[in-house]
């Protein structure tokens, strides 16, 4: 083979070399891009680290938060929200980032009690199949304010919720809890 001809197909080679590593890092960097993008915006996974949520959720479920809806629509009764530590709890030691996972109760404007065991929503008593068991304390009415929610954990006799720091902020909420993707034996939407 003549040294010229030689020269050449080394640098073809090498050409296909560095394309195809190109090509791989460009893969490798739009897929962390878009792994950055789904989880700052979209959604992301979140441990239950308490049993606040039994029966409910388990201390070390993952679930799915999705963090697009309550963009165009407010948090409902009955969601399961996961939310940054408001101003009370910040005040007690927990850290601004630290993430609470409850049901909300009430929203603006609704008025929330607890009285017999059972808790109240606008003077009607919530069917609630999803507590653990009834609550043993008393709470006396409050009107959720404006751009606030209350909320309480399932596991009413052993959660750290609205009945003991207050109202939750709506621009602390993080996203809505939808799918339990572990452990494999519970699998499936909340």
């Amino acid at each position: 083979m003549i040294p010229q001809e030689t020269d050449v197909k080394e640098a073809s080679a090498s050409s296909k070399i560095w394309r195809s590593w190109r090509e791989n890092l460009t893969l490798v960097a739009i897929a962390l891009l878009l792994a950055v993008f789904i989880r700052t915006f979209v959604a992301e996974p979140r441990y239950i680290p308490s049993d606040s949520m039994v029966p409910t959720l388990y201390e070390g479920d993952r679930l799915v938060v999705e963090k697009l809806s309550y963009h165009f629509q407010a948090p409902a009764t009955g969601d399961i929200v996961v939310f940054q530590a408001p101003a009370e709890l910040q005040r007690r030691g927990y850290p601004k980032d630290q993430a609470f996972i409850k049901r909300v109760i009430g929203t603006p404007g609704e008025i929330i009690k607890v009285a017999h065991g059972k808790v109240y929503l606008n003077n009607q008593p919530l069917q609630e199949d999803y507590i653990a068991e009834p609550a043993n304390q008393p709470f006396p009415a409050v009107q959720v304010p404006a751009d606030e929610l209350f909320v309480m954990g399932d596991n009413r006799n052993d959660s750290n919720d609205s009945r003991y720091w207050g109202f939750l902020p709506r621009q602390n909420i993080i996203g809505r809890a939808v799918f339990r993707f572990w452990p494999l034996n519970r699998i499936g939407f909340i």
